[in-house]
């Protein structure tokens, strides 16, 4: 077992904030957390691209590469992925990929993960199937997805988007290997999820939505001529 596959412990999640640049998982380690994800909507929309259709996937490869000197487990978003762009993570200093089903044909992205494993044997591969974000929730069919790709050599699942206790519980009961969720406004909280079994939880795209609505709110509070948040970081500890 890897480092990094350590830190996945049903009933003590691992906590995964997303990041989309350098400053933020630095500011991120500085505050403790030992692992960070990359997001792919905060890579793609940073660079003015569309999530989701792997046009952002080379911009979150040279991430990894400036990440990767900071001394944390770093796991990328490659989208739908391919073989080639985890193993290319991988050299960058990856230690794990996500790899989203985006509810094509199991067969196919069994076949990729096992290409992945192949390839790059000691990457975590954390499949992620689309059956709660891409549709209202089908949890058969996320629990025959999530065996397909246990059995295809996964070292993970990830299943946004399920937030009902009942569906999370037969997940992680189906499986052997660690169950990963998104954490969401208004689902369970991480104590909650721990109860669960759940073995990671991710923060997806939620701290770079919530720096876009902070940046909104502090130009406004300076063209209102109110007082902007206390406590931010000084131009000298981000230019450290």
């Amino acid at each position: 077992m890897t480092p990094f596959a350590a830190l996945h412990r049903p009933g003590d999640p691992l906590l995964l904030p997303n990041v989309w640049d350098v400053a933020g998982a630095r500011a991120l380690a500085a505050a403790g957390f030992a692992a960070v994800g990359t997001t792919s909507l905060g890579v793609a929309a940073s660079h003015g691209l569309p999530d989701g259709e792997d046009a952002a996937v080379p911009e979150t490869l040279r991430l990894v590469a400036r990440l990767a000197p900071l001394g944390l487990h770093v796991s990328a978003d490659i989208e739908r992925g391919s073989v080639a762009a985890a193993v290319t993570a991988a050299e960058a200093g990856a230690v794990g990929v996500n790899v989203e089903d985006a509810m094509c044909d199991p067969e196919v992205h069994a076949a990729l993960i096992r290409g992945v494993k192949r390839e790059a044997p000691e990457l975590f591969v954390n499949a992620r199937t689309d059956t709660h974000w891409l549709r209202p929730g089908d949890l058969p069919e996320a629990l025959r997805r999530a065996r397909r790709y246990q059995d295809a050599g996964a070292d993970g699942i990830f299943v946004p988007g399920v937030s009902d206790a009942s569906e999370i519980s037969a997940l992680v009961e189906a499986l052997d290997v660690p169950l990963n969720v998104l954490a969401q406004a208004g689902g369970p909280v991480l104590p909650e999820l721990a109860g669960l079994g759940v073995a990671r939880v991710s923060m997806g795209s939620l701290l770079f939505r919530a720096a876009l609505a902070a940046a909104v709110e502090t130009a406004e509070a300076v063209r209102r001529a109110e007082p902007v948040r206390a406590g931010l970081p000084s131009y000298q500890d981000v230019n450290g």
